[in-house]
């Protein structure tokens, strides 16, 4: 199960990470982390979440992620699909409604394998 595959892989980014602790962005990079996953945030209106680097985006990460998180719009999340796409990342996992029909078919296109759930449900 592809679920399953992504969850083996040890390095994460979750783009639309944030500070605000009642919001998914926050919820599932400190959950990562507490599983004792690698994780990157990633969101241009931050410098730090949790007191660690933030990144813009997915170039400027220390190393490349396995796996991205999307915690956000799918209007935002096309540019980080193709970034990742560019990167020759392997795997995209979109929570819940991260997703609309003109992303789906995006990610199709790039060939990079993709799941839509959530990370918190898939992580208990």
């Amino acid at each position: 199960m592809l679920e399953k595959q992504m969850l083996a892989e040890n390095v994460w980014a979750v783009v639309g990470a944030n500070e605000d602790r009642t919001k998914y962005g926050n919820m599932i990079y400190q959950k990562l982390r507490r599983k004792g996953y690698l994780v990157y945030a990633v969101n241009p209106r931050y410098e730090t979440i949790e007191g660690d680097p933030c990144y813009k985006d997915l170039a400027s990460l220390p190393q490349k992620p396995s796996v991205v998180n999307f915690v956000v719009a799918p209007a935002i999340g096309v540019s980080y699909v193709k970034e990742a796409s560019q990167l020759g990342i392997r795997y995209l996992w979109f929570q819940p409604e991260t997703m609309d029909d003109a992303l789906r078919a995006l990610v199709e296109q790039t060939g990079i394998q993709a799941v839509e759930a959530c990370v918190l449900v898939a992580t208990r």
